[in-house]
């Protein structure tokens, strides 16, 4: 009854079905894999955001990047910021508001700095603006904040030029500042003294699944809707040809004279 089922295009038909099913199968797979990551790098994160403060040079060091285990661990640090060297991080937006990001080094009584991003200040523009940035604290000041690892990007994005970047990227930023900085770099979260007015303070991170778990269910559905479709098509052809075997015998069954 199916022997049609064995002619070239109906075999050229499920082949192509069955690459169709397979690929989609391994996009979800790889979906999936997405999530459970997502999934192991949240545990680590609310461990981090939850654990005790901890003194900067616990967390960074001058000549090995933080890992990512580390990153939104809660570190402190005590020194005096350097004005003189202030960038911007340029289109940073906000709740869809444009504006920039403020980084200030603070160098500590090691003579070593420590990158702190103290926050974000709106502009009027498109986020490619420099705007007026309120000055930090003078003085003495220690500062509280989330371990963040550098950026990646490409050179005209990490490397300052007047005052400004578009990332932020500790290899980048020591080699135009005068003493040893940390790599990595702090969100800062609390400072004391405090100034006002000064840049938002950090939001904290994401911390949802993400879609990828929905998106690897709909692949799959992909891959057995690809399937069914085949199915159906075989089925309809089935039908198409029995539905004719069976008026032709009856119409000759119809036309065959009585004994």
């Amino acid at each position: 009854m199916f022997r049609f089922l064995l002619t070239r295009r109906w075999i050229s038909l499920l082949m192509a079905v069955c690459v169709v099913g397979f690929a989609c199968v391994e996009l979800g797979l790889w979906q999936f894999r997405r999530y459970h990551e997502r999934h192991d790098t949240n545990l680590v994160t609310r461990d981090n955001l939850t654990a005790d403060p901890v003194p900067v040079a616990d967390v960074l060091d001058t000549s090995t990047p933080p890992t990512s285990d580390e990153q939104w661990r809660t570190g402190w640090a005590t020194g005096h910021y350097d004005a003189t060297h202030q960038l911007v991080v340029l289109y940073r937006t906000r709740d869809g508001a444009p504006g920039v990001d403020v980084v200030v080094p603070l160098v500590t009584a090691s003579g070593s700095a420590v990158l702190v991003d103290r926050g974000w200040v709106a502009t009027s523009g498109s986020g490619d603006l420099t705007p007026a940035v309120p000055p930090p604290p003078s003085g003495t000041v220690t500062v509280t904040g989330w371990v963040r690892i550098s950026a990646d990007g490409g050179s005209d994005q990490v490397t300052p030029a007047d005052g400004s970047v578009r990332a932020i990227s500790s290899d980048a930023i020591k080699p135009t500042l005068p003493y040893d900085t940390y790599d990595g770099f702090l969100d800062l979260t609390h400072e004391s003294p405090g100034v006002r007015p000064a840049p938002a303070h950090a939001q904290p991170p994401d911390l949802g699944a993400g879609p990828s778990f929905f998106y690897g269910i709909q692949w799959f559905f992909f891959a057995v809707l690809a399937f069914g479709f085949w199915c159906y098509f075989a089925w309809s052809e089935y039908a198409q040809q029995h539905g004719r075997g069976g008026v032709t015998a009856r119409v000759s069954s119809l036309r065959r004279p009585a004994a």
